[in-house]
């Protein structure tokens, strides 16, 4: 008798356990002002929240771009919540976001992911760099997980039809404009400084590398550093000197150019230009106290957005209500994860449907175009957009109180 009441109970386990696998829902909680919550990942009936993940570096080193993305993230889903939501064809959703800091590291990257798809997340924003986002790829693709990054370059991490899309252009187009503002400005001795450990570094050194073949510019001396967390750079920089380098190319982060590459290479005699990629936006917040600020002149990088371009409805909006947010004005890092949340909002509504696989096909249509902060885009056949960038720089007089951010101008191919 006793062991038919167990079994009786063991099948009753079973069947609940079964009914919840197929699909059974409950009502998530709802986001609060910033879209902070854990929701229902899949949408569901009218009213529950569609949970959105972001992945991030939100401390260490590069916490300056977590912290952006993280800021760009929460006020789309501020805006989308405050303005009824996401229509699917099972009625309408808030939006939540679950946040997981990577704290730049790609171990703690996959660790990131793969506890967001254990939650039930299937659309994802992140993350910052490409040397994380590239740990990350494999597992969205082999669990069928969207990822749209909103920053991450490298050529490799977006491939025809998988579920990687990003919101930024890739490397290779923004080492090619690199490459054109150098012809435009008519330099022809041009010189490269970079990382040879780095997805990013490389990666746009090969871009530039390339870009300088078929424009003319001779590259008359080339050096590189095994890592990113390198401190000293006079000795590269004393062979550009060297080899006379009217321009060296600087791809790295922030954190490296302004409290060492810059200022090392002013020191050795190194007085043209130094030009990066967006990865040296907010070169301004390491430049150390009591630093020489007229050796940042002539540094400049390309970039994804400026908010003195922002001409477009949306773009000037955007401002508006990030700066009424956060008491700042907002960078390209805020732009693109806030387009990043808008193109989900987007893709989710032409098909009807918040799972991963409706959300992929809605994104893959390279015919859908989005209307967004960085300008009107479609992605290309690899989920990358088709538009073209900003050449942003610093500048600083004696009297001034820092070094300026500026924009320069809209830089296309030509």
């Amino acid at each position: 008798m006793k062991l038919k009441n167990l079994l009786t109970l063991f099948l009753a386990v079973c069947l609940t356990l079964s009914l919840a696998a197929c699909g059974a829902k409950t009502d998530s909680p709802k986001p609060d002002a910033s879209g902070a919550s854990n929701g229902d990942a899949s949408g569901g009936s009218e009213g529950d929240a569609i949970t959105l993940g972001m992945i991030g570096p939100l401390t260490g080193s590069l916490a300056v771009y977590g912290t952006h993305i993280e800021k760009g993230v929460q006020l789309a889903i501020k805006e989308i919540n405050t303005s009824g939501g996401v229509s699917l064809s099972d009625g309408v959703h808030p939006l939540a976001v679950e946040t997981k800091d990577d704290q730049g590291d790609s171990t703690e990257c996959v660790n990131a992911m793969n506890a967001l798809i254990s939650d039930g997340i299937q659309l994802v924003v992140g993350s910052a760099t490409s040397g994380c986002t590239s740990a990350i790829t494999s597992v969205a693709n082999s669990e069928g997980t969207v990822m749209i990054t909103p920053s991450g370059t490298a050529d490799s991490l977006t491939t025809a039809m998988d579920y990687v899309f990003r919101t930024c252009f890739r490397d290779s187009f923004q080492g090619e404009l690199a490459a054109q503002y150098a012809k435009d400005e008519g330099y022809t001795k041009v010189g490269i400084v970079y990382c040879s450990a780095d997805t990013y570094s490389a990666g746009l050194r090969d871009a530039f590398t390339a870009a300088c073949g078929s424009k003319g510019l001779e590259i008359v001396a080339e050096e590189s550093v095994a890592s990113m967390a390198e401190v000293d750079y006079t000795n590269q920089f004393n062979k550009m000197v060297s080899a006379g380098a009217e321009l060296v190319f600087t791809p790295f982060y922030y954190d490296v150019m302004g409290p060492y590459l810059v200022p090392q290479a002013r020191s050795v005699g190194f007085n043209g230009v130094l030009l990066g990629a967006d990865g040296v936006d907010n070169t301004e917040t390491t430049i150390p106290d009591g630093a020489d600020l007229s050796v940042y002149n002539n540094v400049y990088f390309v970039n994804h957005y400026s908010t003195e371009l922002a001409s477009s409805g949306i773009s000037a909006d955007f401002v508006a209500s990030y700066e009424a947010e956060y008491g700042e004005t907002p960078n390209n890092f805020d732009a693109l994860a806030y387009d990043a949340v808008y193109v989900y909002k987007a893709a989710m509504e032409a098909c009807g449907a918040s799972d991963a696989t409706s959300v992929q096909a809605a994104l893959a249509d390279t015919s859908a175009v989005y209307d967004t902060t960085c300008g009107t885009f479609s992605f290309d056949e690899t989920g990358t957009p088709i538009k073209d960038g900003v050449l942003m720089g610093y500048t600083y007089q004696d009297g001034d109180a820092g070094v300026t951010k500026i924009t320069v101008k809209a830089v296309s191919l030509s």
